[in-house]
Order: structure tokens, then sequence, then C-alpha cells
């Protein structure tokens, strides 16, 4: 299977740190050979997108495929990392739901995409309520923990 990067991640943040995402804006311009902005048309209509990413600058050999302690923390519990959205994963893929602030042409301007500059990016979908989680949402309080400082601002 061979995918190629629809365009790439333009942001202030060039190390992947894991908190305070959300004082992020960056851009996404998408590859002009491939495409043209009609590609985007409608898309503007939508306050929120969702990027498909490839967390190119992870070492293949750092990948996990077993249970860890989440950001190596032994307060938490040991989980297998498909209980986890570290960046070290099996394909190295990453999905984030973005406030969707501008486009101009092939560029989009989001707010708190998790993903460094330069980064790959795989797809664009428009979010839509209908593809929200149905019913009760639940999680372990380790990961409410964990996530505490990802965000600062409450959530979208």
């Amino acid at each position: 299977m061979e995918m190629t990067p629809i365009g790439y991640v333009n942001s202030p943040r060039t190390e992947p740190l894991d908190d305070d995402w959300d004082t992020v804006t960056a851009t996404v311009t998408l590859d002009a050979e491939r495409f043209t902005p009609d590609a985007l048309d409608g898309l503007a209509d939508f306050s929120h997108v969702e990027v498909v990413y490839v967390f190119d600058r992870v070492e293949p050999s750092t990948v996990q495929t077993r249970a860890r302690h989440p950001r190596g923390n032994e307060d938490w519990p040991k989980v297998g990392i498909f209980a986890q959205r570290a960046k070290g994963r099996p394909n190295r893929i990453g999905v984030s739901v973005c406030r969707l602030l501008a486009m101009d042409g092939l560029t989009l301007t989001v707010h708190a995409l998790d993903a460094i500059d330069g980064t790959p990016v795989l797809d664009l979908k428009p979010y839509m309520t209908e593809f929200a989680p149905r019913g009760e949402i639940r999680q372990p309080a380790w990961s409410h923990e964990l996530m505490s400082g990802y965000w600062r601002t409450a959530p979208r």
C-alpha cells in the first residue's frame, strides 16, 4: 500500500511536544501539482476539519506494538498501544479535529492541529456532528490526567 501526501503542515511548532496544542495556529497547504482550489469547494461551510497525517519523524525502530505506560508515567497503568493516542503507533498515523479558521487558494488555516511543521497530510475531511460518538462516552481517569495539559482551553 502506498500513500502520497496531499499536502503539508506549516506550523510554529517544530518539536512534537505533548501539551499546549490549542495555542497553535497552523496551515495545511495542498500540493498544487495535484490539486486546484476547487478541491476545497464547500469546506469553508464547516467549522471544523479532520486532518489525517503521518508522524513522519517517528523512527520506525521506536514504534510501539505492545503495552506501555503512557508517556512513560508509571503512575498510569500499562496499556496497549491501541488504548492510547501516542505518536509511536504501528502505522504512525495521526488524526486531529481542528477549527477551520480560513481558506485561501490551496491553504487552510486551522487552530489546534497537533502536528509539527513539515508534517505530511494524507487526507482532510469535514467534521460532521453525525460522525461524533453516539451514546455515553467513557474513558479511564488516567486518560483525563494525561490530556489535562494537551488542550489548555475548554473543549471545542
